[in-house]
């Protein structure tokens, strides 16, 4: 289904939220939305096919309609392995989703609604968290990221994806119209494009890379490097 939430005019912008209006057209939403959003789950895809074992243990932090976890079922059945899949999600509606769509895909998956930062952990091989500690309040990525770091196994992978800010206004500026001129490319309108903006604000706070490496240190990682970076978009893997 397309995305065509804000492609009205609203006297009143209410904060972004993973509603079931969102949840039915959140496919298309992010095809559309993030760069290279396929390319960032092949980068999952092909670490699961080099260096998980038959039986390890998966998080996808903020699964969403489940595409992740499909993806990963797939390229360990390619190797002949099987993975302990666990995805996590707050939005009810986003999960009912997931659960059609991994039924649909016949993958065999955990699923959890709740909040990242109450649940218990399971001794883990790989965490995913794409586009998710964005929405997290600031002030509690650090306990999270901590948790995290606690429930890898030693040598575990923490693949992070995340829309990112610039420390220079001038860069920041530019990045953000050539942002918004993919976004054109990809069929959203003026009004599309500054509705969602204004819906954002309030609930999605990026964060500079220089900053994101720093939290990822100060939750115990050592070896951090940025593996994908298009504009404001970049993602992380991070090693225990």
């Amino acid at each position: 289904m397309r995305d065509e939430i804000f492609g009205k005019k609203n006297g009143q912008i209410e904060n972004f939220s993973f509603n079931q209006e969102v949840a039915a057209v959140f496919d298309d939403m992010v095809e559309r939305s993030i760069p290279n959003y396929g390319e960032v789950h092949r980068i999952v895809a092909d670490m699961v096919r080099r260096y998980l074992a038959s039986g390890a243990t998966v998080y996808d932090l903020g699964c969403s309609t489940g595409s992740t976890m499909v993806l990963m079922h797939n390229t360990a059945k390619q190797e002949n392995k099987v993975l302990n899949l666990i995805g996590v999600d707050a939005s009810k509606a986003m999960l009912e989703k997931c659960s059609s769509k991994l039924k649909e895909h016949h993958v065999k998956a955990k699923l959890i609604e709740g909040d990242l930062l109450d649940l218990d952990y399971e001794s883990c091989d790989m965490i995913v968290m794409d586009y998710t500690l964005q929405f997290i309040p600031l002030e509690q990525r650090s306990r999270l990221l901590s948790k995290l770091f606690q429930a890898l196994k030693p040598g575990g992978r923490f693949v992070l994806a995340e829309k990112i800010a610039s420390s220079n206004p001038k860069i920041q500026e530019m990045i953000t119209d050539l942002y918004y001129d993919f976004k054109r490319r990809n069929g959203y309108s003026e009004l599309e494009i500054s509705q969602k903006r204004e819906a954002l604000e309030n609930v999605m706070t990026p964060l500079t890379p220089t900053q994101q490496i720093s939290m990822l240190e100060v939750a115990g990682f050592t070896q951090v490097d940025m593996v994908f970076r298009w504009y404001n978009f970049a993602a992380w893997l991070a090693i225990k």
